[in-house]
């Protein structure tokens, strides 16, 4: 599911589930927990999803559609968080190679790392608010921090799915 390459200095976690679009279940944070302290002594570090068609296509919502109560989906959306966090925290830099689309949680993936490269035909986008949730991943905050709170807002309340391009340009893509 989350597979760790290690060659010389630099790291690369591929999150493999593309029968799922790279979705993130509970196994899958586990898993990318792992990897990321199991990486903490590269120089460099690359995260990208198994395929072309997804990076991360969020939340699994099988899975999540499993949770009963409240509690089970805020557990969840921290556990998640935490792994986030890590990525942002993370002692050397971290790419985010956008193979594939980036929507929802995996644009929260996406926006912890320090650097966004995207191929040119891939979406990125917050668009949880179809599902009426917001990003809960700390995306939100890290979205503000590169685009501006205005900019943000409108991405996040809308659900916007922006194009390589336009991605690069709003300065939510790095490099395309």
């Amino acid at each position: 599911m989350v597979d760790l390459e290690l060659e010389q200095e630099l790291a690369v976690i591929t999150i493999d589930r593309p029968h799922a679009r790279n979705a993130i279940a509970p196994e899958t944070m586990d898993q990318l927990e792992k990897a990321l302290d199991a990486a903490a002594g590269a120089k460099a570090l690359v995260i990208r999803g198994a395929g072309d068609r997804a990076f991360v296509s969020g939340g699994d919502l099988k899975e999540l559609s499993k949770l009963r109560t409240e509690e089970q989906a805020a557990d969840m959306a921290r556990r998640m968080r935490t792994v986030c966090d890590q990525i942002a925290d993370f002692p050397a830099p971290v790419v985010a190679a956008l193979n594939g689309h980036a929507l929802g949680g995996g644009a929260e993936v996406a926006v912890a790392a320090d650097i966004r490269v995207a191929a040119d035909d891939i979406k990125i986008g917050f668009n949880q608010v179809a599902l009426a949730i917001m990003p809960a991943w700390g995306g939100a905050e890290r979205l503000a921090a590169l685009v501006g709170p205005g900019k943000a807002l409108m991405l996040a309340g809308s659900g916007a799915v922006l194009d390589a391009a336009e991605a690069e340009r709003l300065g939510l893509v790095d490099l395309v």
